[in-house]
């Protein structure tokens, strides 16, 4: 049986610090830099549609595990340290 990864992977969900505010990311690097690195590169994901922002990406409630209708914040890409505690939402979106 498989161990499961020590590392996030591409297309996982956490629960993130951004900011001031902890929202839902999305893993956007590569597996092989996420299992090396000290960081992750992320997007984050909002319940606030704004149609003024044409680099929002939207995802619908159920993909990968979200609860909502989302947008992925594309504007704002942005990385995260590894050694930061995070919660681990779902899988693959």
């Amino acid at each position: 049986m498989p161990q499961s990864p020590t590392h996030p992977r591409r297309g996982e969900v956490y629960l993130v610090s951004l900011g001031t505010k902890r929202r839902p990311a999305v893993i956007l690097s590569v597996d092989a830099l996420n299992r090396h690195a000290l960081d992750v590169c992320v997007v984050g994901l909002t319940t606030v549609e704004h149609a003024k922002f044409s680099m929002r990406v939207p995802i619908k409630a159920g993909d990968g595990g979200l609860d909502a209708d989302c947008w992925a914040k594309c504007d704002q890409v942005t990385t995260f340290e590894k050694i930061q505690e995070q919660v681990k939402i779902s899988l693959g979106l």
